[in-house]
């Protein structure tokens, strides 16, 4: 008879990818630890984690806050802060993921939700961007793109939302800030799978 863990290995039976993957990313103006979810939005989670991995958030830089006083023309106004990686990566980004969209991984624009930006669908890249306030038309069937096919979220802010806020009232030229505030690096420190799923 075959002792279990060799049967497991021959019926190809393999330990679970982990539910939830955090990153710490350490910025000019302080720590944020993101809980990335890579069992409900797997290829965005991925597609993150591998620019953290490469390094190439290190250097990267929070560049753009949206908020209620410099978005007069957009009819759906937002309240986010978006970062990408180091300017000297930006040239040699990973190809476009597939757009994960809000209707079908359950994940939702809450306060503290983390996102890939993008242009039209299936076009994100390294840009990402952190909600400030619960933000649903952000969501699939949301109206602040015509296309209504929303944004990928794929985790959260577990630690630092005070360091978001400040990102997002910092000094801006319209909508970049000014000077941008630098990440000086980014870590996967942890695992894990008993936090509270979003609602």
């Amino acid at each position: 008879m075959l002792a279990f863990p060799l049967l497991a290995l021959l019926l190809g039976a393999a330990s679970p990818a982990p539910a939830r993957v955090h990153v710490v990313m350490t910025t000019e103006l302080g720590e944020l630890e993101v809980e990335v979810d890579a069992a409900r939005a797997p290829a965005t989670a991925a597609n993150f984690l591998r620019y953290v991995r490469e390094g190439r958030y290190d250097g990267g830089r929070f560049h753009r806050t949206v908020r209620a006083d410099n978005q007069p023309g957009d009819a759906v106004k937002i309240d986010v802060v978006q970062a990408g990686v180091a300017p000297a990566h930006g040239e040699h980004d990973h190809a476009p993921i597939r757009l994960e969209r809000t209707r079908d991984t359950g994940l939702r624009h809450v306060d503290g939700a983390i996102a890939m930006a993008r242009a039209g669908p299936d076009t994100a890249t390294s840009d990402f961007f952190v909600c400030v306030g619960p933000q649903p038309d952000l969501d699939f069937g949301g109206r602040r793109n015509p296309d209504g096919q929303g944004f990928a979220a794929f985790g959260r802010i577990v630690r630092g939302m005070d360091v978001v806020r400040r990102i997002h009232r910092a000094a801006v030229k319209g909508q970049a800030l000014s000077p941008p505030i630098r990440i000086l690096a980014a870590r996967v420190v942890g695992r894990g799978a008993s936090a509270p799923a979003q609602r």
